[in-house]
């Protein structure tokens, strides 16, 4: 059983790095083109993907890919009011309950 998860283990890894080398910008990948990084990884198993972590990746700080909008800094509109905040329609439905209107 411990052979079995351990060898389901690596695979993944062996997958991970393949999908990782094919969605890698060729800007960032260190040492080889990426061609050559994806044949070591694929023909090297895990070999391949230990040397594709080590020495193929960028490992710098990366630039966020998404930033958030900025807030427009100024005077914030009013919220909007309930009814029973407004005065006036208050002093308005008085008089329609009390038939005046």
């Amino acid at each position: 059983m411990l052979y079995v998860l351990l060898g389901l283990i690596i695979v993944g890894v062996w997958l991970y790095c393949l999908f990782d080398v094919l969605t890698t910008d060729e800007t960032d990948v260190r040492l080889l083109p990426k061609f050559g990084w994806f044949l070591i990884v694929l023909l090297g198993f895990a070999i391949g993907a230990a040397l594709w972590l080590t020495l193929g990746r960028h490992r710098g700080p990366q630039e966020p890919t998404w930033t958030p909008p900025r807030i427009q800094s100024g005077p914030r509109p009013e919220p909007p009011r309930g009814p029973d905040d407004d005065e006036e329609f208050l002093r308005t439905l008085d008089r329609r309950i009390r038939g005046e209107d």
